[in-house]
C-alpha cells in the first residue's frame, strides 16, 4: 500500500491505531506524548501504569512496543514507542528507530490494525536529525501492507517524509 505523508494532528485521526513517542515510563510527557494523554483522557494514564515494568521506572525499553486502548481518541489503539535519543548516529540510534518501526508494525499485525499513523518519532526533543529519521522510517514502512500515514508536526518536517518516501 502506499504510505501517505501529511501535517496533521496525530490525535484527531480516525484510524485504526496512531503511534506515541513516548518515553521508558508510559506516563505521559511532552510534545506527542503529552498532546496524545491530553486528548486520550484520564484513562489512558492508569492503562499505562498498569502495564508492568521491566525494569525499575521502565515499561517501554527504547524500540520496543506496547499496546492500549485509544479511550477517548478517534483511533481504537495506541501503540507506544520510545525511539532513541539521537547522540550523533554512531550508537546505534538508526538501528533502534528502525526497531520502533518494525515492532509497531509487527503489534499491529497481531491486532489486526489496518490503518496506523505514525509521528515523527524522536525528532522534538530526543534531537535526531529529520532527514535522517525520515529515510529510516521510509525504509520500514514502505514494506508494510497497512494503511500508514507518516503524521508530520510542520511542513519542513512533512518536506523531508516526503522526499525520503518518494526516493
Amino acid at each position: 500500500m502506499p504510505v501517505e505523508v501529511i501535517t496533521a494532528d496525530i490525535t484527531t485521526l480516525a484510524v485504526d491505531a496512531i503511534v506515541n513517542a513516548a518515553n521508558e515510563r508510559m506516563l505521559g510527557g511532552g510534545g506527542v506524548d503529552g498532546a496524545i494523554h491530553r486528548a486520550a483522557g484520564p484513562k489512558l494514564l492508569a492503562a499505562c501504569r498498569a502495564i508492568p515494568e521491566v525494569r525499575p521506572g521502565i515499561r517501554c525499553p527504547t524500540g520496543e512496543a506496547r499496546l492500549t486502548p485509544g479511550f477517548d481518541l478517534p483511533a481504537k489503539f495506541i501503540l507506544h514507542t520510545v525511539g532513541p535519543v539521537w547522540h550523533g548516529g554512531d550508537q546505534g540510534e538508526a538501528e533502534l528507530l528502525a526497531a520502533c518501526y518494525v515492532n509497531c508494525l509487527q503489534l499491529a499485525a497481531e491486532h489486526e490494525i489496518h490503518s496506523i499513523a505514525f509521528p515523527a518519532i524522536s525528532t522534538g526533543v530526543y534531537g535526531y536529525p529529520v532527514a535522517q529519521a525520515a529515510a529510516v522510517a521510509a525504509e520500514v514502512v514502505r514494506q508494510s501492507h497497512l494503511d500508514v500515514k507518516l503524521v508530520c508536526f510542520d511542513y519542513n518536517v512533512e518536506q523531508a517524509y516526503r522526499a525520503a518516501i518518494e526516493e
